[in-house]
């Protein structure tokens, strides 16, 4: 079985909850890399707000700062989103498996014929 770090998928997890952050990672995502001052216009934030979103998603890992003087560039960091999604399908055949005997259960109901 895998062991997984609770404390860093709490905060990836939490780094994911909010819209904002998330919005922030697609952006990086299709960018590969942008300015904290282009994030900030983007999401029509002042730059100390989009500052903190900046320094949740630091200590989950999911991006990284770049400096060159005063200029800051993030990129995305796809490795905790891996190590989450490992934890998630851990329970996809869980619920796969009880989707399908719901199906099975409603399709049973929409014939009349039940088993016991």
């Amino acid at each position: 079985m895998v062991e997984f770090n609770s404390s860093n998928l709490d905060r990836t997890f939490a780094a994911l909850a909010d819209p904002t952050r998330r919005s922030i990672l697609a952006e990086l995502a299709s960018k590969g890399e942008e300015r904290v001052t282009g994030l900030a216009k983007q999401h029509a934030m002042s730059l100390a707000g989009v500052s903190k979103h900046l320094i949740v998603l630091e200590k989950a890992g999911l991006v990284k700062r770049r400096k060159d003087g005063r200029v800051h560039t993030m990129t995305l960091e796809a490795a905790p989103m891996s190590e989450a999604l490992a934890w998630i399908d851990r329970y996809r055949t869980f619920w796969e498996a009880n989707l399908d005997s719901f199906e099975t259960y409603l399709k049973q109901l929409q014939t009349g014929k039940q088993q016991p």
